[in-house]
């Protein structure tokens, strides 16, 4: 049995979907259940199990081994530094890892003070970036409604996933630089990588396909 990490969220069903293709199946509704734990309706030689767990978790689910897939953004892979294989792209989920600030500010730097806090739910990134450039910045970690900091005087930057721009514009604000691309990216515990070979190669090779609009 593989056992498969899925974020709760705006990934759930594009994931759920992505399955169902490969021709794995669950007899519950994944996405409307309040349980967490699910079993494919599939044979018992090719059975496999998800779990439902929050985003930003995948990655630790998979790197210590109790799920041997995950699927989550590249954002939170970044952010989370976990040890984990990623064979492949699952082409959804597209975002901007972003800086952002009121419209018409000139640069990343441009405060004028010599420390930028900065207000994120990405602290190790958002430490990355400045650091390599030289910038000393104050984190200030926020989980939530991170367009209302700059308003408020809270911080002067933010770090944040952006999809269409349309939150930052509503609240008077722009991307000042992009740090990077996110979208939706399959992980594969290294020890289940040797130990279940077979297994996750079966099914790399059939997500490979229908990323690659081999299966309808």
């Amino acid at each position: 049995m593989l056992v498969i990490a899925l974020c709760k969220g705006r990934f759930l069903e594009p994931s759920l979907d992505l399955l169902q293709r490969t021709g794995i199946r669950f007899l519950d509704d994944v996405a409307s259940s309040r349980k967490l734990i699910f079993d494919s309706a599939d044979s018992a030689d090719n059975l496999y199990r998800v779990v439902l767990v929050k985003p930003a978790d995948v990655p630790t689910y998979v790197e210590y081994g109790a799920a041997d897939i995950g699927i989550a953004g590249r954002d939170v892979l970044l952010e989370t530094r976990a040890d984990v294989l990623q064979p492949l792209d699952l082409n959804f989920g597209h975002c901007k890892l972003a800086v952002a600030g009121p419209k018409g500010t000139s640069s990343v730097n441009g405060s004028g003070q010599p420390t930028i806090r900065i207000a994120t739910k990405y602290p190790n990134i958002t430490l990355d970036f400045y650091n390599s450039r030289g910038i000393p910045v104050e984190i200030i970690p926020l989980s939530g409604s991170i367009e209302l900091a700059p308003l408020i005087g809270l911080a002067d930057r933010i770090v944040d996933l952006v999809e269409t721009g349309r939150t930052l514009r509503e609240n008077g604000l722009e991307i000042l630089e992009v740090i990077a691309e996110s979208s939706a990216r399959l992980l594969i515990n290294r020890a289940g990588y040797q130990t279940k070979r077979d297994e996750v190669r079966r099914l790399i090779q059939a997500l490979e396909k229908v990323v690659a609009g081999g299966v309808s």
